[in-house]
């Protein structure tokens, strides 16, 4: 049996002995993965003007999380090197998960277990208007928390993996303007007492994932009081689901994720469900290096062409809207405000 099944096959666990060698097999396959990938060089995103460009970013004295979706910049057409390097190299070399039920995952229905899902559709259409050839793009898998050291090592030219565009964020890497809304949610088990991001949270050990804005919020209100001081948030994974894991093996009694996240993880997985409301609002971005203005124009360009000409929906049709529903602000694309 396929590694890349089981791994997609999370529905209708049997119990603690199945989540454990699902565990192995994942860190087998994310081992094997650099040997699965194509043995071509990947070729840095050349910048856009050094500290010139580089000052033209986001500052963060006019940033906030609120606007931070706000910052990007307008879209164009024109050219530029780092355009040019993608060009010139023929393919688009672009970060993704590959565990994302419905957001980026390996499909069990194909022999070649092809990555699918709503980030991947996102990845294949700025592939198709940059060059030509939707299928031209190397993806290449990356935990939550290598995304941004990818980006800026030259890895990946992008990241399309659920990235929410924060302050922090923008003095590290440039974001398109956003192409989803979302919200941060506990996910716990459908039996748990635990009622939402709330008190029921004291003496409880809640899961993140390392480097996301669910640690980021965790961490800040544990400070600020707004968690139960008994709240244990030590339990970090390198990537989201591995938090689903932590929770079926009782190392954790909740997840803080993205609520879009939270949906498809409790698709995935019956016993557990989403508790309370989204606590914040968030917007995805696509990740890029800072300098790179013209790849930055021209992915907002794509962005705009793709939610005008019904892509956007089509590809929410197909991936999120079962686990979603239409009656969400996340059923709808966000509307763009440039800087």
């Amino acid at each position: 049996m396929r590694t890349t099944r089981l791994r997609s096959r999370l529905r209708g666990w049997g119990g603690v002995g199945a989540m454990a060698v699902l565990c192995a097999l994942a860190l087998a396959f994310v081992l094997l993965l650099p040997k699965l990938e194509r043995h071509r060089p990947v070729v840095p995103v050349l910048g856009g003007g050094g500290p010139a460009a580089e000052a033209a970013q986001a500052r963060a004295g006019t940033c906030t999380d609120a606007t931070a979706q706000d910052l990007s910049l307008p879209p164009s057409d024109a050219t530029g090197p780092a355009v040019e390097a993608v060009r010139a190299r023929g393919y688009l070399s672009v970060g993704v998960d590959q565990n994302s039920y419905r957001w980026g995952y390996r499909s069990p229905d194909d022999a070649s277990g092809a990555l699918e899902g709503f980030d991947i559709d996102l990845a294949h259409r700025i592939a198709r208007d940059l060059l030509g050839d939707a299928g031209k793009v190397q993806f290449r898998a990356i935990p939550t928390n290598e995304r941004i050291t990818a980006i800026r090592s030259g890895r990946v030219d992008m990241v399309v993996r659920t990235m929410t565009i924060t302050c922090d964020r923008l003095e590290q890497v440039a974001f398109s303007a956003p192409y989803f809304r979302t919200g941060q949610q506990v996910l716990a088990p459908k039996t748990s007492p635990v009622t939402g991001y709330d008190a029921s949270l004291a003496g409880r050990k809640v899961c993140s994932a390392a480097g996301s804005t669910a640690h980021d919020h965790l961490s800040a209100d544990k400070k600020t009081g707004r968690l139960p001081a008994s709240t244990d948030i030590s339990v970090t994974v390198p990537s989201q689901l591995d938090c689903l894991v932590r929770l079926r093996l009782g190392e954790a009694d909740a997840v803080v994720t993205d609520g879009a996240l939270a949906a498809s993880q409790a698709a995935q997985d019956p016993a557990v469900e989403p508790k309370g409301a989204p606590f914040t609002e968030e917007y995805y971005g696509v990740a890029m290096r800072r300098g790179a203005d013209d790849l930055v124009r021209r992915v907002n360009r794509i962005l705009d062409d793709y939610r005008k000409d019904g892509g956007w929906k089509a590809s929410y049709d197909r991936w999120l809207l079962p686990t979603l529903g239409k009656d969400t602000p996340s059923a709808t694309p966000p509307v763009p405000v440039y800087r």
